[in-house]
């Protein structure tokens, strides 16, 4: 029960944003409760022990870290830290009849001779250089201001400086620059599936959702690098719940809220333990959970577009292309199906209603970037986990059937995977202590059911630029920092608010930002 029967804030849902804003609060003295349906804090962001006695902790939902703030880090004085992958990517080919594949990473000399070795010149090597070399420029100049009250159109324009750059993301469908610049279809494809990340879109969608998506997929930490949580996810949602509790923030748990009544002054937060008052509330929740907290009609349907697995192996594959070590090839982002014109025709077929002929998705391995998640005898026995991606499995695709649908797109990725690789994945596969595979496959439908994600959406909804339309700021707090709802004291702090999505306790910062601003 809580303690207390009223607050300063009430901060619904504990995931990693409705924790960063709980520390931030109770730091500067505010009486913060944080409640929470599940059993435990963190969300998507959660580190599990997911087979049955196997010592292995997996990053089960989330799994890697690219838009975390150092600030937030820094100013919460949390215990927490990431590695670097020495890898960046790995994508194999065949091409003349033979395996290959374009690996990225090992230095620039390295990564210079993986490309004229699949290309047959430098030409895509220098593209790839000069495109990147923009984005991070973009990334310098974008990232800081996240953490910074919400830019207008025109300012985040005058703050990026570089028309051309500014036409070519913000403007124009996102396909078009890459066509320009790449000439080679895998290499396209490469550049491409930043865009796609959870996003059920096209390369020349003239919604620009892809260059909305790849857009914070490229300016994390003004360097568009993706790290691994040393320790897991969890690590990260665990310090940030011991932060919030030093501070003194009050986190109850097995606590669903289910509704909220305000006059603009005052709150009251309902929830199954009783009804407790804040003068601010914080909804750590999808944009759909707060409209039926407010008893509001709902926004327009999200929908997720992705299949994520999670395995453990007792040891990694063999590949088929014999120059690169399978340690190099996993510990980056390994692609699969995913060239320029693989991704279009998936697209296509899923958007007819049918899965995939040829599943795109991406595997990263991270007990090979950090074997603390491992139990010591399965690290001796070079027990290995992958994390795999899936592409343009929009959640549509699985409501007639959910298990036989999402079972028949695993065998298909996997089946998939298996064509680039020297043996069957399924004789790597580890068994858990009841003789199973140890492997697991979530929907997107799953998604929603077990972590409220709106039709399994990851980012709970279209992805937003990061500025307001608005000619000028609001007139209040929240409106400044990109937290308003249509509710005074209740402000949005969760992936839906504009600069969500993604692991990054921005909007949590941001909507604390905002109460402390008010006052």
């Amino acid at each position: 029960m809580p303690e207390r029967t009223s607050y300063d804030a009430v901060i619904v849902g504990g995931g990693h944003n409705g924790l960063v804003a709980a520390a931030y609060l109770a730091r500067a003295g505010r009486s913060v409760l944080v409640l929470e349906r599940l059993d435990h804090t963190g969300g998507a962001a959660v580190s599990t022990r997911a087979f049955t006695g196997i010592d292995a902790r997996l990053s089960r939902y989330s799994y890697l870290v690219s838009l975390l703030p150092p600030k937030i880090v820094q100013d919460l004085g949390l215990r927490f830290a990431v590695r670097k992958r020495t890898v960046s990517s790995y994508t194999p080919a065949v091409r003349d009849g033979r395996p290959t594949g374009l690996l990225v990473g090992g230095g620039e000399a390295r990564t210079r001779t993986a490309f004229a070795e699949l290309t047959g010149s430098e030409r895509e090597f220098t593209a790839w250089q000069r495109f990147y070399g923009t984005t991070a420029r973009l990334a310098e100049r974008v990232f800081p201001t996240l953490t910074e009250p919400l830019p207008t159109r025109a300012e985040l324009r005058a703050r990026i400086d570089d028309d051309a750059t500014w036409d070519a993301l913000f403007e124009r469908p996102l396909g078009e620059v890459v066509e320009e610049t790449f000439t080679d279809d895998l290499v396209r494809g490469v550049v491409l599936t930043d865009a796609l990340i959870g996003t059920f879109a096209t390369a020349h969608d003239e919604s620009l959702r892809q260059n909305r998506c790849f857009l914070y997929h490229v300016i994390g930490g003004g360097t568009g690098d993706w790290d691994v949580p040393i320790g897991g996810m969890g690590a990260l949602t665990d310090a940030l719940a011991d932060a919030a509790r030093r501070a003194g923030a009050e986190i109850v748990t097995d606590c669903a809220v289910t509704g909220i009544a305000t006059d603009g002054r005052t709150a009251e937060v309902t929830c199954d333990q009783g009804t407790v008052g804040a003068r601010r509330v914080l909804v750590n929740a999808a944009p759909r959970e707060l409209a039926r907290l407010l008893g509001e009609a709902p926004p327009p349907p999200a929908e997720g577009a992705q299949l994520k697995v999670n395995m453990l192996l007792t040891r990694l594959p063999r590949l088929r292309d014999t120059r690169v070590d399978p340690r190099e090839a996993f510990s980056g982002t390994f692609h699969i199906a995913e060239g320029y014109r693989q991704l279009e025709d998936a697209y296509q077929q899923a958007a007819s209603g049918g899965l995939p002929a040829s599943p795109p998705s991406e595997i990263y391995c991270h007990s090979l970037t950090d074997p603390s998640i491992l139990g010591a005898d399965l690290v001796r026995q070079g027990y290995q986990t992958l994390t795999l991606f899936g592409l343009h499995a929009p959640a549509r695709l699985f409501t007639a059937d959910n298990d036989a649908t999402r079972d028949r797109l695993l065998a298909a990725t996997l089946a998939e995977l298996d064509t680039h690789l020297a043996e069957p994945l399924a004789d790597c596969l580890a068994h858990d202590a009841d003789g199973r595979p140890c492997i697991e496959a979530r929907s997107p439908l799953d998604l929603d059911r077990e972590l409220g994600l709106p039709g399994g959406n990851i980012f709970h909804r279209d992805l937003a630029f990061p500025y307001t339309e608005a000619e000028a700021p609001g007139d209040t707090a929240a409106a400044r920092w990109g937290v308003a709802t249509t509710r005074p004291n209740v402000l949005l702090c969760g992936a839906g608010a504009p600069r969500g999505g993604g692991v990054s306790g921005i909007p949590g910062h941001n909507a604390a930002m905002a109460v402390l601003e008010e006052g």
